[in-house]
């Protein structure tokens, strides 16, 4: 197979990996993916994942790619709480969940830490659509739960610089209590209502 066949077959993929070009060429060796490679035409990712050299990066990209490089798994935490303009601050690493076990990856199109949950956590999240594709991830309900449920030890909201604005318009306070009775741990219900009484008087 050559490359622009390869191109022409996978254009639709962010990620692609070896299984996907088995697809269309079961005799595809793959050596050629080194040469491909070597001339600038491919990017791998992590071991057995590639993009396009010319793919186009943005925050959709990445999220997507975060989706698939550790499956399953959903953006959550930081990148989640940023992407919902609740925290001020640029995160520069792509943070999700997943009920596996926790990974970091230093990738040449970014960094990506997952961390873990238990498998009956794994809920409260949302495809997002863009341009044909999707990426899963955190409704903004679930992403305060599990930035909390993995950080314990945070108790000074202060600190978090939480943006009121955002929060209420769009925190669905129903929907917090319930996902929160799902995690059945008296720890966070009280650090919850404790935010809860924080972001009222903020």
């Amino acid at each position: 197979m050559k490359y622009l066949e390869l191109r022409e077959a996978l254009k639709s993929f962010t990620l692609f990996s070896i299984r996907e070009i088995k697809k269309v060429d079961n005799h595809f060796h793959r050596r050629r993916l080194n040469d491909w490679q070597e001339k600038g035409y491919i990017k791998k990712v992590i071991r057995g994942y590639y993009i396009f050299s010319d793919l186009e990066l943005n925050e959709n990209v990445l999220f997507e790619i975060a989706n698939k490089i550790l499956n399953p798994s959903y953006v959550s935490l930081e990148m989640a709480l940023s992407y919902y303009r609740l925290i001020p601050e640029s995160v520069y690493v792509v943070t999700s969940v997943s009920s596996r076990k926790p990974y970091k990856y230093a990738t040449p199109v970014g960094e990506f830490t997952y961390r873990k949950i238990k498998p009956g956590l794994f809920f409260g999240h949302n495809l997002v659509d863009y341009a044909d594709k999707r990426f899963k991830i955190a409704t903004i309900e679930k992403a305060v739960l599990d930035y909390f449920y993995l950080n314990p030890h945070i108790s000074e909201f202060g600190s978090l610089r939480v943006s009121g604005e955002s929060f209420w318009e769009q925190i669905n306070e129903d929907k917090l209590f319930t996902f929160l009775e799902k995690f059945s741990q008296k720890r966070l219900s009280h650090t919850i209502n404790q935010f809860w009484k924080f972001m009222k008087n903020a």
